[in-house]
């Protein structure tokens, strides 16, 4: 979550802003689609161990790749930062 403090001396007004955190897939960090880089930035998480724990889920439970794709179908791309 951003926090944006505005502080204004003259008055002594506090303006506190914060925005949500948002779930996207990763440009930078990626391997299919992006969407275990957009996981483990979104829980602060290393990517590597989402990587991890997403194919355990495949060959454990067989649900893997389907909420796989479903995700990478949902979750937007990252946008482009100017």
């Amino acid at each position: 979550m951003k926090v944006h403090l505005t502080l204004n001396q003259s008055h002594s007004n506090y303006h506190i802003t914060m925005e949500p955190k948002r779930l996207y897939r990763s440009k930078n960090d990626r391997i299919l689609g992006g969407v275990c880089g957009g996981l483990g930035n979104f829980f602060t998480l290393d990517p590597v161990l989402v990587r991890v724990l997403w194919a355990v889920s495949f060959f454990a439970f067989g649900m893997g790749f389907l909420a796989y794709l479903i995700s990478w179908i949902i979750i937007p791309e990252e946008p482009t930062r100017n």
